[in-house]
């Protein structure tokens, strides 16, 4: 019996040995691609937490988020409207102008923006720029109802 287990043993260490040994000739043609990682908007969470504190009347907490979100990726113009946005009730035109031109340049001088500039002169108590800009704004918006609001508000003050 032990004569028996030391011949299976020889024999099985005798096919480990020859099929270890083995060379095979064939090449490997499996054709392989690099997958690259799905690109994860960094600048989401704070985008999405600025719009938060905006509609809190938080404008502070809104700035800081939407600052880090153009931060991040400088060609959000999500992030840019609502930096600009949390500028004009802020009080800080001069930082509002700049993340508006900044918008234009990302997104193009669309009704929206056109609406928020109108609006931020408004705040500013310049009726005459910003009855420009709000007619601009509505004659490109299929639904001209929040450019009519702001129109309204102008010709109240």
């Amino acid at each position: 019996m032990r004569q028996r287990l030391s011949k299976a043993a020889a024999a099985f260490a005798a096919v480990l040995m020859i099929t270890g040994c083995t060379t095979n000739n064939n090449v490997d043609t499996t054709k392989t691609t690099a997958i690259q990682p799905v690109a994860k908007d960094i600048s989401a969470n704070d985008l999405v937490e600025g719009k938060a504190q905006f509609r809190e009347a938080n404008f502070g907490l809104a700035e800081q988020h939407f600052r880090k979100a153009v931060e991040l990726k400088s060609d959000n113009a999500e992030a840019w409207m609502g930096l600009a946005a949390s500028y004009d009730e802020l009080g800080r035109f001069d930082f509002a102008d700049r993340a508006y031109a900044q918008l234009l340049k990302v997104a193009g001088r669309k009704p929206q923006i056109v609406n928020n500039m109108g609006y931020s002169q408004l705040l500013r108590g310049n009726k005459k720029k910003a009855r420009a800009l709000l007619l601009e704004a509505r004659a490109g918006m299929a639904d001209p109802t929040v450019v009519n609001a702001n129109l309204a508000l102008l010709d109240k003050g």
